[in-house]
């Protein structure tokens, strides 16, 4: 299979590419060439700068027709539609990485569906939806054979690990060193996070499944987890400590530090579980990396490439903590 995958040097993207070319296929990955490939040779590199639209489309126009060409890097509408125009009949099938961040929130109902309703709760979100309509459309009018994939927090190798500030690694840090971490709401909202190569392995099976045209697809843990156990077993799988944890209104912490900290208040604070058996029967799909596991061979190669960052150079958490538990212990002898 000839393959082209727009990115292919992301989280996601980097493992995919290696699937690739380990089951025997052609594959060119198309980038601005910026982050350098962390996969062994046998890609084909084209670089350019696909928000140049005219020159993005004459670029993959030149590179020939494709089996399957995989998005990992749309997220504005001009960029989907000038992708169909420079797919459109040169392309068997388009795999769009798409995001859980399309559905409406509050959720109407758990697990979530494909067919929940669409909305968005951020730029991010909203910019996704739109551009899913534009590829779909240009599926049903026959112009593009297109499949719609929607990762949810996907983390792994070259990734931190995500928590209410963000993805900054000094998390790691203070896990280790026994410093207090914040939560944000109560810790009992739920979550669910995949290993990098079990949502890549998704991705390869869909490319050229026929089953799959015109679907989507929830690629999203089948382990959930409330945010307390999260950090829990983060702190187990590093073996740090059990943490202290703080827990701090989302609403708050998103109006404090805008942002590092606006997820908490527009996602984390939901709780996240998705129904993933049409990707498990479709498509093959199956978490199985667990979190704890998938915890030690992220921060194994984050140190391993020395990106664990000193928590004593990011005061904010500290901050954080000092002002709610000093403002707590004031309002707590004002109204008691």
């Amino acid at each position: 299979m000839r393959v082209l995958i727009i990115g292919g040097t992301g989280l996601i993207s980097t493992p995919m590419t290696g699937m690739f070319l380990e089951r025997g296929d052609d594959v060119t990955l198309y980038n601005r060439g910026v982050r350098p490939s962390r996969v062994a040779d046998g890609a084909q590199q084209v670089h350019g700068d696909r928000t140049d639209f005219a020159a993005f489309e004459a670029q993959i126009a030149a590179l020939g027709p494709f089996d399957c060409v995989v998005d990992m890097v749309c997220f504005d509408p001009l960029e989907a539609e000038s992708a169909v125009r420079a797919l459109s009949g040169r392309c068997g099938h388009y795999l769009f990485c798409s995001t859980v961040d399309v559905y409406q929130k509050p959720y109407l109902s758990y697990p979530v569906r494909e067919d929940h309703p669409l909305a968005g709760n951020n730029t991010y979100g909203r910019n996704k939806r739109l551009c899913e309509a534009i590829v779909l459309a240009a599926h049903e009018q026959g112009a593009l054979p297109a499949t719609i994939l929607r990762p949810a927090h996907t983390y792994g190798e070259s990734s931190g690990i995500i928590h209410s500030f963000g993805w900054d690694t000094a998390y790691i840090d203070r896990l280790r060193r026994g410093k207090p971490i914040v939560v944000h709401g109560d810790g009992t909202s739920l979550w669910g996070s995949c290993y990098i190569d079990d949502v890549a392995r998704a991705f390869v099976a869909a490319a050229g499944n026929q089953v799959a045209f015109g679907r989507a697809y929830n690629l999203a843990a089948s382990e959930w987890q409330t945010w307390d156990d999260y950090h829990r077993k983060a702190a187990r799988a590093i073996g740090a400590p059990e943490p202290k944890l703080v827990h701090i209104p989302a609403e708050l912490l998103a109006s404090i530090a805008p942002q590092r900290a606006s997820a908490a208040a527009d996602n984390f604070l939901y709780s996240n579980i998705f129904d993933v058996s049409a990707a498990q029967t479709d498509l093959g799909f199956r978490q199985t990396v667990l979190w704890e596991e998938g915890v030690k061979r992220t921060v194994a190669w984050l140190d391993a490439n020395n990106r664990v960052q000193n928590s004593d150079d990011d005061p904010l958490p500290d901050q954080v903590i000092a002002a709610w538990e000093r403002l707590g212990a004031a309002m707590r002898q004002e109204l008691v």
